[in-house]
């Protein structure tokens, strides 16, 4: 039996994007990521910098003798950097790299809660034009109180698609 193509300008049917999504906030917006990504959430701790790499990696921290790369996700998104709070947090997330699977952290201003989004709640990212780096969403969520981004993680910590950051 084939199965059919999905047609990018109606929603995914079948299973596609449905599942368990934690949801955090980035300049008032909320957005999502498969809870399947992610490892842990933890407080904000000394990050040692990194020279020579881009503004939004923020260095690398030592999580009980790991090493793992931090990004801000405001500065990833071009938005302004703000001033850490009680509320921000990293996210670790686990992503497949070129040489298996990574631990990232990502800087958030809060996490929100987890919820399950079905199907019938998720829109395809809409066409932007060139200014907005639709690639990095998986969907829109619509929910009662307003839209969750829900972002496509493994292709927000890549550079055009190769290497991590």
């Amino acid at each position: 039996m084939q199965r059919a193509k999905h047609n990018p300008k109606q929603p995914f049917k079948e299973g596609g994007k449905e599942g368990k999504y934690l949801t955090f906030t980035l300049a008032e917006e909320e957005y999502g990521i498969g809870i399947l990504k992610i490892k842990e959430i933890i407080g904000m701790m000394p990050i040692t910098s990194v020279p020579r790499t881009p503004a939004y990696v923020k260095g690398v921290i030592n999580l009980r003798g790991k090493v793992i790369p931090v990004m801000d996700l405001r500065l990833k998104f071009g938005m302004d950097g703000i001033d850490y709070t009680e509320r921000t947090c990293i996210i670790v997330v686990e992503s497949a790299g070129e040489v298996g699977n990574v631990l990232i952290g990502i800087v958030v201003d809060a996490v929100s809660e987890v919820l399950n989004i079905k199907n019938k709640e998720i829109d395809d990212a809409p066409e932007f034009g060139t200014d907005l780096e639709s690639k990095y969403i998986l969907g829109l969520a619509k929910m009662e109180e307003g839209v969750k981004i829900l972002l496509d993680i493994d292709r927000v910590i890549r550079v055009n698609g190769m290497g991590i950051f």
